[in-house]
């Protein structure tokens, strides 16, 4: 955990709800930045030494000491975003399974394996393993400032790397908390590493050159800006920034439970997230009666920062006029407000709002909102419904209810998205052994399970020639002979018409 120097200067952490101080800490500038890089490299090479079975058992302990200091992290998120205390304690559980998948799994997913070398190679032994990177750099997000993160910082450790993690600065005392415990389970090296401040400090961990690989969560605007500078030096990203996700309704469905995961999916954490359900595809002959439970449902919920809350405050005040500027259009443009409507808007708070009739161009059907509203849209079928949920730039995630398996696999299959849920909302994002990720302007790349574990490694091919061939195709020394044996074979095995 880095601490001020005599360069830097502090900001604070505030309460949303309250706007009260939360904490002080310290704004790193790049020099900070540069000396937590060069220690988290030096600890890189006692880290990867250290082997798969000690890595396990350190972040196990990690796992275990996170969990001991459960309630005491979901109070600090609960004073940094204000979203419910229930509801920081369900993030931290879902950290701490990730954590834990990582670290058993790890060696599985990445460790030397053999490979079939094929005829052409058969004196051949091929064998693929996964190498760690060296020194990952984290830049997290705050509406869910530890699960998130958590999804690149466990998989990246467990895969042999190092890490420096910049947290949002909305929510930075969950990332010193996080690295307080893991230094307390692993004393001898700084494996995790936390830099406090602005944009200035995240930008110079991603320009950085002693830095392998960056994670980033955030808007599609600032990705651009990491992207641009780790070109300077080349430095791979894996990117996710966010959605429009669309939650179908099929004529069969459960409407009561689809109101329910519509509801949850579109209101909780106040709608700041970033697989959050933002528009509802509703298939015409039960349009009617789910509009009516979901709008009956969503009367009942009231924000604020109380135990009896349903959510709470928007965590970020510049996101409040962008709510705002998107009830209020879609309301020109004339759609209705069924619950709620432009005066929902009471800062630091957004009260539900479900909006129907809004036309497609709208931008709160195009863009991302980020607050606790919903637009409701009748579809002629799930044909339909599937074509409007693909008609967006981003492609994050999405959900479906049928009672039909066989219509929502296809449907599923068809939607623009890295992940979809069926029958229930984002269950993909508690599977740890299952990729997170998106599309198009949701970003690239995967976190979580055996493909976010391959995202903080890389492959490396090694093979062992066993005994020599009669015939060496790879030298000057090779005869008409030796080419003619191989082009028969090769014509034998390859050249044959396959049919239908």
């Amino acid at each position: 955990m880095t601490v001020a120097t005599e360069r830097s200067t502090t900001f604070d952490s505030l309460n949303p709800a309250t706007g009260e101080v939360v904490a002080e800490h310290p704004i790193s500038d790049a020099e900070d930045v540069a000396a937590a890089l060069g220690r988290a490299r030096e600890a890189a090479g006692w880290w990867r030494e250290l082997g798969w079975k000690e890595r396990r058992v350190r972040l196990l302990n990690a796992k275990g000491a996170l969990t001991r200091n459960l309630n005491r992290m979901a109070e600090l998120i609960h004073q940094e975003t204000g979203k419910p205390v229930q509801d920081a304690q369900l993030e931290t559980i879902m950290a701490i399974t990730h954590l834990d998948w990582a670290a058993r799994n790890a060696q599985k997913v990445l460790g030397p394996r053999n490979v079939f070398p094929g005829m052409m190679a058969v004196n051949n032994k091929c064998v693929l393993e996964y190498q760690p990177l060296g020194v990952v750099g984290v830049i997290g997000p705050w509406n869910y400032p530890i699960f998130t993160p958590m999804g690149s910082i466990a998989y990246a450790l467990a895969a042999g790397n190092t890490v420096v993690f910049k947290p949002s600065e909305f929510t930075p005392g969950v990332g010193v908390l996080l690295a307080e415990i893991f230094a307390g389970v692993v004393p001898e090296q700084p494996v995790l590493q936390v830099v406090t401040g602005l944009g200035e400090t995240g930008a110079a961990l991603a320009s950085s050159p002693l830095v392998d690989k960056i994670a980033f969560t955030g808007s599609g605007p600032t990705a651009k800006k990491v992207m641009a500078a780790c070109a300077q030096n080349l430095t791979p990203i894996v990117a996710e920034c966010g959605g429009k996700d669309a939650c179908i309704i099929d004529a069969d469905a459960d409407l009561d439970r689809a109101a329910d995961a519509a509801l949850w999916g579109a209101m909780s954490n106040a709608g700041q997230t970033c697989i959050g359900v933002e528009r509802v595809y509703v298939v015409d002959e039960v349009y009617d009666a789910f509009l009516s439970r979901l709008t009956e449902k969503a009367r009942d919920l009231r924000p604020g920062f109380d135990r009896e809350a349903a959510y709470g405050p928007i965590t970020m005040p510049g996101q409040l006029d962008i709510i705002e500027r998107h009830i209020k259009d879609a309301l020109d443009k004339g759609g209705k407000a069924v619950v709620g409507g432009p005066e929902s808007v009471r800062k630091p708070y957004v009260e539900p709002v479900v909006l129907t009739d809004v036309p497609d161009d709208s931008a709160a059907v195009c863009e991302e909102t980020f607050g606790p509203t919903i637009t409701v849209h009748r579809v002629a079928s799930l044909d339909e419904a599937v074509e409007k949920a693909n008609a967006s730039s981003y492609g994050l995630a999405g959900t479906i209810f049928s009672g039909s398996r066989a219509r929502a696999m296809e449907a599923a299959r068809r939607l623009r998205s890295g992940m979809t849920s069926i029958n229930a909302f984002a269950t993909f994002a508690t599977v740890a052994a299952l990729p997170f990720g998106g599309v198009g302007e949701s970003g690239f790349g995967r976190i979580h399970g055996p493909d976010g574990l391959r995202e903080f490694a890389r492959p490396k091919a090694i093979t062992r020639q066993r005994f020599a061939l009669p015939m060496n195709l790879t030298s000057f020394q090779r005869t008409e002979k030796d080419m003619a044996t191989v082009l028969n074979m090769i014509s034998f095995l390859h050249g044959k018409r396959y049919k239908r």
